[in-house]
């Protein structure tokens, strides 16, 4: 089967918000992802490595993947907004995903800035089932938000990341309730630069677990 990629505007907060929606249409997803990208004064867009590989995590497994362009990023309209706003951002997609494929269970994913801004919103939106952080920003975020996060969670994280150090990240970790998984890339800095296989192999590994756990399948008859 192939997949769908539908280039679209989303109402935003404060006007549209570009986005890319990739899906198999002769598939009922059992599971759809949003996700969101690095900092947008930073070169951050939908059109990152990390995001896309993210999504295409989910693509692979017949699964819905949303991901778009934070306010005052490409063609989105406004302005930056230091988080606050690009949190409204992320709550203004997951409804628009919501309304495409309705009552399916979401898994939220961020990279950096995108980790940070999108975790806090799906931490506490009970549409959300799961949630991926992908390189942490530790040295310059606080994070402590995912402490209260009792769904499941994934974070990915490079051992050369200068953005997320390792002591930081096991810390918060190990402050983390069940259930989580860490997956350390070894090597990897905060781009995870030629380890873009090995990040969306343990994204992927982490959806089957989701779906298994959110969305089993019903067996025939």
């Amino acid at each position: 089967m192939s997949t769908k990629l539908e280039r679209l505007f989303i109402p935003g907060p404060v006007g549209r918000l570009e986005a890319l929606l990739e899906w198999e249409p002769a598939v009922d997803p059992r599971l759809v992802a949003l996700v969101c990208h690095p900092h947008p004064q930073f070169g951050g867009t939908l059109h990152n490595k990390v995001v896309f590989r993210a999504a295409k995590a989910a693509t692979g497994l017949g699964l819905a993947a949303l991901r778009f362009n934070f306010r005052g990023v490409g063609q989105s309209q406004g302005e930056y907004s230091h988080g606050v706003g690009e949190r409204d951002d992320v709550r203004a997609a997951l409804d628009y995903l919501l309304t495409r494929f309705a009552d399916k269970p979401v898994c939220l994913m961020g990279f950096s800035f995108g980790a940070w801004v999108g975790l806090a919103v799906g931490a506490r939106d009970p549409r959300v089932k799961s949630l991926v952080g992908l390189g942490l920003p530790t040295a310059s975020e606080d994070l402590a938000f995912l402490r209260q996060a009792t769904k499941p969670k994934l974070i990915v994280q490079g051992t050369q990341d200068v953005y997320g150090p390792r002591n930081q990240v096991e810390a918060l970790f190990a402050s983390l309730p069940e259930p989580k998984r860490i997956h350390w890339v070894e090597g990897a800095d905060h781009f995870f630069s030629g380890k873009l296989d090995e990040v969306q192999a343990a994204v992927r590994v982490f959806l089957e677990q989701t779906l298994a756990a959110v969305a089993p399948t019903v067996p025939d008859g």
